[in-house]
């Protein structure tokens, strides 16, 4: 006999979290499942884990900086520590995560959520009922379709390595290939990108990934552009790489091949179409609502819907859009306006907005300030030499049309800026506005 709720939600992470609480807080039923520990990408698989990992490759890298300016003494990572020091926080996420679930009176499971029908999905040969299904189950790594895949770790495996591999290539040219080398190589190990594009980070300023590739070069990672990946062989403990480049071929050999080649939503083991939940392109199809064109019972939220940037803040957004629209009937939609993003390299690289390319397509007329600050209080206070910034100012209006950060405290101060371009505050209520002083955020009124 199936089990009935008001709602299942498929998936455990942020937009799962956000979706499930709120619903069971108004007195609904609720349930989630998951086939893996409770908690979703970001808290075990993504942001937090880097995040803690970044923690010690910080600090050894900003003690490092400061070698000759009053700090001596040499400073090394000790991996099995960071490692620990990571699992700290991660170990405890899943019985906390479950646990919480369960004081919401949210019912739990665990296994891999499949259509039986429109309403009902099957769950480790249990069937459950609901009037409203909702689909937060991420993304995974892309596949590849090369000879030797198998051989990939993903990022999952990378933050979780017991020992730190001698050499280490990453596949691809995002966000991991970005963070996992600057952990990896400031931790002790030779570090070699095989990007097929002609850039990384190609969701960020050129002129500042360039500025950020001198940064690369100075902590010994190895970056070939232009190069595709064909086939991975492994030889007792040593894999080789085999890849093309400018017509020709070219062979790598590393103790670990990481993929950082994307993500994309897994739909093969939901079966969609036992469910009536149509694909469009490749994607869920969707409504302004997030919800199925083809099943209205079901919403989906975070990175499986595919409608706004593959980022945590935007499934929880996502979130909460749906919970408004299954509780009120449908009249909210998602605004992705002014979404920032960061690439937490060392130092760390951020956007928000619009960048040049985008705001020529929009026949903006704007103006646009871009300096290197390497002589900065900011900048030298911390022993930072790679920094600058890039701003877009729209003519007229003095809108804030995109911000675009490199620097010891991108991270931070992208977050004004997010507030400006979200909110539609101008470049004249920016520098009225007084900022703490000495701190990155002060050097806002010199960008402008």
């Amino acid at each position: 006999m199936a089990k009935t709720y008001d709602v299942i939600v498929i998936g455990s992470g942020t937009a799962a979290t956000t979706v499930a609480k709120r619903v069971s807080a108004t007195g609904r039923s609720v349930a989630v499942t998951d086939f893996r520990p409770y908690g979703g990408t970001c808290a075990l698989r993504g942001c937090d884990p880097k995040k803690m990992l970044i923690g010690g490759t910080s600090a050894a890298d900003h003690a490092r900086r400061m070698h000759g300016k009053g700090v001596e003494g040499d400073v090394r990572i000790d991996w099995h520590e960071l490692l620990a020091f990571k699992r700290s926080f991660t170990d405890p996420v899943p019985d906390k995560k479950e646990k919480g679930f369960s004081e919401s009176g949210i019912a739990t499971f665990h296994g891999r959520a499949r259509f039986v029908g429109p309403n009902a999905v099957e769950v480790d040969g249990e069937t459950l009922e609901a009037r409203h299904i909702v689909l937060v189950t991420g993304a995974e790594p892309m596949k590849l379709g090369i000879p030797g895949e198998e051989h990939l770790i993903d990022n999952e495996g990378f933050l979780e390595m017991e020992d730190l591999p001698r050499r280490i290539l990453l596949v691809g040219g995002g966000y991991i290939a970005a963070e996992f080398s600057h952990i990896a190589a400031r931790a002790g190990a030779e570090v070699t990108i095989l990007q097929h594009g002609d850039r990384m980070l190609k969701g960020f300023d050129p002129d500042l990934v360039g500025w950020l590739m001198e940064k690369y070069e100075e902590i010994g990672v190895t970056l070939h552009t232009g190069t595709e990946v064909k086939r991975i062989e492994k030889t007792g403990d040593t894999f080789r790489i085999t890849a093309a480049s400018g017509g020709g071929s070219e062979t790598f050999e590393a103790d670990m091949v990481v993929h950082a080649a994307g993500r994309k939503p897994d739909f093969e083991p939901l079966d969609l179409k036992a469910g009536g939940v149509e694909l469009r392109d490749g994607k869920l199809a969707l409504n302004e609502y997030l919800q199925s064109t083809s099943n209205p019972a079901v919403y989906a939220a975070g990175d499986i819907a595919q409608m706004g940037p593959p980022l945590t803040p935007v499934s929880n957004h996502d979130g909460k859009v749906v919970v408004a629209n299954l509780l009120e009937g449908n009249h909210r939609t998602p605004n992705y306006k002014g979404v920032p993003s960061v690439a937490f390299t060392l130092p760390p690289l951020a956007r928000v907005g619009l960048d040049e390319s985008e705001a020529h397509e929009r026949g903006l007329k704007f103006r646009m300030q871009c300096n290197r600050t390497p002589d900065w209080f900011s900048t030298r206070q911390q022993a930072e030499s790679v920094t600058g910034y890039k701003v877009l100012v729209e003519e007229g209006s003095e809108r804030i049309l995109g911000a675009h950060l490199l620097g010891p405290h991108a991270d931070e101060v992208i977050n004004v800026f997010t507030l400006a371009v979200r909110h539609g505050l101008t470049a004249d209520q920016l520098k009225d506005t007084m900022f703490a002083y000495p701190t990155g955020a002060s050097d806002i009124s010199s960008m402008l």
